[in-house]
């Protein structure tokens, strides 16, 4: 396949060209000649490295916590419309055996693949988090943290287990954050009313990234600096759901000029009701609300977000006076180095492997090729 005539958007510049994809990778860019009749004319279309979502729970109707191959599938089959050619399913505070199941599904989506995005693991938000700030998490399945626990949660799938959020101040925390960043799994600190010293404890144990900043966290205050004063002050990374209710956009301008666009990700939070109509949904066994782009548990809480990437790279690039390679960069390299994939996934580089967006001016995908396959045509 040739993509021609396109606008392709590298780390640090965006420039017209064409690039050349065989077997799933990235052969040549620019190549003088080529063997291929599968030609895509890219004029007016900007070429992007595909979007990684390091922190969906669903879409279309299917949750990550079904616990079902059928409905990671689902969920990858709607969001790659959205440009995400690779995410990592993300489970809930419920029940220990309920987490395992859906291990199960997630591992077997990375092992065999799915009909549109790759799963390059999971990440576990909960259930070793803070009563204090359960945000739209349950609860009643709360688990004091430790290597058992987690143990038992993921059992027979370790390898599929990318991340991990954890409330440092809990007791058991620095211990299971010390073992888990022995084994390689990126912890991230979240859902936390830890103060800034019990951040910075933290980050000393193995705590290298932060969940959603700004929700259910502790704030700046001048005297009191909390979990956001610790992200500020160190050089952990860190994630914004972009979509405008869950930060406002002054907040995030300072968000990414403290931490500078290489340090944050663009997530999506997205549960269920992504891609869907307003209505009742659920996430984590709870009910929630959907009006008005917002959803809400019963007591107005945010229960996650129906963002999709696309729309999030919009509302970044439309709210700062960034350059486009500079917020699509937040949504490609950034998330690909948090799961480890960058030495294949979030560049335009020959020998990557072929997950492509093509958008226009206004960030609408036209085309999303994962693997080197068309799997979605506007």
């Amino acid at each position: 396949m040739l993509i021609k005539n396109v606008n392709i958007i590298y780390l640090d510049k965006i420039e017209k060209g064409s690039v050349l994809i065989e077997d799933g990778k990235i052969k040549s860019l620019n190549p003088s000649s080529y063997d291929t009749n599968e030609i895509i004319d890219g004029e007016g279309l900007y070429l992007s490295a595909g979007f990684i979502d390091v922190h969906i729970h669903g879409a279309g109707g299917y949750d990550t916590m079904n616990g079902t191959f059928e409905a990671i599938n689902e969920i990858a089959k709607n969001i790659v419309k959205h440009g995400t050619t690779s995410f990592t399913p993300t489970t809930m505070t419920v029940a220990v055996e309920d987490i395992h199941k859906s291990m199960e599904a997630i591992s077997y989506a990375k092992t065999h693949g799915t009909d549109g995005a790759n799963v390059l693991g999971a990440h576990l938000e909960g259930p070793f988090i803070s009563p204090q700030a359960i945000g739209a998490q349950n609860p009643n399945f709360l688990q004091r943290p430790s290597v058992e626990t987690y143990n038992n949660m993921v059992s027979g799938f370790e390898d599929a287990v990318t991340s991990i959020t954890v409330a440092p101040e809990v007791d058991g925390a620095l211990e299971l954050i010390s073992y888990l960043n022995s084994k390689g799994v990126r912890v991230s600190v979240g859902h936390t009313k830890a103060t800034y010293n019990e951040v910075v404890s933290g980050i000393k144990a193995g705590i290298s990234h932060s969940t959603h900043l700004f929700n259910a966290m502790t704030g700046l205050h001048h005297r009191e600096p909390g979990a956001i004063g610790a992200i500020f002050d160190t050089d952990i990374t860190t994630e914004t759901i972009s979509d405008g209710i869950h930060i406002a956009y002054p907040s995030l301008r300072v968000a990414y000029k403290t931490k500078t666009t290489d340090k944050v990700l663009l997530i999506t939070d997205a549960m269920e009701a992504c891609c869907m109509p307003d209505g009742k949904y659920s996430l984590g066994g709870q009910p929630v609300f959907v009006k008005d782009g917002a959803a809400r548990l019963e007591n107005g809480a945010l229960a996650g977000s129906i963002l999709t990437l696309d729309k999030a790279v919009k509302n970044v690039f439309d709210n700062s006076n960034y350059p486009l390679y500079e917020v699509v960069k937040m949504a490609t390299y950034n998330p690909a180095k948090h799961c480890k994939v960058d030495n294949k996934k979030g560049l335009i580089k020959e020998g990557f492997d072929a997950d492509l967006v093509l958008f226009d001016d206004n960030i609408n995908i036209k085309y999303s090729i994962v693997n080197g396959k068309i799997i979605f045509k506007a």
